[in-house]
């Protein structure tokens, strides 16, 4: 191939072979963006790297490069230090900047062998360098070392992420658990004081639940937390938001919501948890709730621990008055009326 002909095909006009390739995202091959004003530099990264398990793209320039990173996301870069708009050392620090979320390896291609330059090179987050001219054995090693760092940063984010899910999540019903709840809540909250909007706070708490476990052991209390759970989430709107607090609690979150509106979901939640039929040792048992609501009073905002608190006093005179009913909070803990 000419150096016209590489320069065609690597200009941002349309989508060159290499472009394709990457975006067909085979099995098993890395990403990997070169860049590099040379063609003939260009060239030999491609030989170099074309029979391996690699996917290439290349810019011929520092803007091409940051258009066709944010495009393909590449684990891998090699990128010339000495470029028409800006250095890679640039394209380095924009990277590393911009680019949080998924760890890219960087490999810097430079003519200059001074200490002090490469240092200022790993200074700027590369991971690597290598001299000019190069030797087409070391670039692929280097790659190769490029491929297993990625491929444990992988391995650490996916780790992470399962323990962030775990942190967050209720092992027995897999809904959010209060930490999740709050969270998100405390934010939710925010917006509802910025903006005017309604703020519910529901506490749910299944009433005599000790005696089924005491009963039919704990096996079955968990079937019913289960199913408890799965009639919560299937009421939850997307804005919405509900999980288990502890033991046979829940908390439900419901935002733009009118007070109709609130106990209309609460009742329907309410009925459709007295419906549910369980059988346990041949016998049949149901289970009641009882609730307690408070809301954010648009005239005198409060923070996430006030309305919860709110909310478990009107639990708590919910079961006083004799469970499988729901109690809001006073009327002064109501939003204003809307004119």
């Amino acid at each position: 191939m000419t150096d016209e002909k590489t320069d065609r095909a690597t200009s941002g006009s349309r989508p060159s072979k290499s472009q394709t390739k990457v975006d067909e995202d085979t099995a098993g091959a890395l990403k990997v963006l070169v860049a590099d004003d040379s063609a003939v530099y260009r060239k030999l990264v491609e030989q170099t790297l074309s029979e391996q398990r690699y996917s290439v793209l290349f810019a011929k320039s520092g803007r091409e490069a940051v258009d066709l990173f944010v495009k393909h996301l590449p684990s891998l870069v090699i990128t010339d230090w000495m470029m028409p708009d800006f250095s890679g050392i640039e394209l380095c620090q924009n990277i590393r900047q911009h680019f949080q979320e998924s760890y890219t390896y960087i490999i810097i291609l430079t003519g200059m062998t001074e200490k002090s330059q490469v240092v200022k090179g790993l200074t700027a987050g590369a991971d690597d360098y290598l001299t000019k001219p190069f030797d087409r054995e070391e670039l692929l090693a280097r790659a190769e070392v490029g491929r297993r760092v990625v491929e444990l940063h992988r391995q650490i984010e996916a780790k992470n992420r399962l323990l962030e899910q775990l942190a967050l999540t209720d092992a027995l019903t897999n809904l959010p658990n209060r930490r999740a709840i709050e969270d998100w809540a405390v934010r939710q909250l925010s917006a509802a004081v910025r903006y005017g909007f309604e703020f519910w706070i529901v506490m749910m708490d299944l009433d005599h639940f000790k005696s089924v476990n005491d009963t039919y052991g704990h096996e079955a209390g968990d079937v019913v937390l289960k199913r408890v759970a799965e009639i919560l989430k299937s009421h939850s709107r997307r804005s919405d938001i509900c999980g288990r607090v502890g033991g046979e609690e829940f908390l439900l979150s419901l935002s733009h919501a009118t007070v109709e509106n609130a106990k209309l979901v609460i009742e329907r939640i309410r009925a459709d948890i007295q419906a549910t039929k369980f059988s346990f040792a041949g016998k049949c048992l149901t289970v009641t709730a009882s609730f307690g609501a408070a809301c954010l009073n648009g005239e005198n905002a409060r923070d996430l621990n006030q309305i919860i608190s709110c909310a478990d006093a009107a639990l708590y005179t919910a079961k006083r008055l004799g469970r499988n009913r729901m109690e809001f909070s006073p009327a002064a803990d109501l939003p204003q009326t809307r004119r």
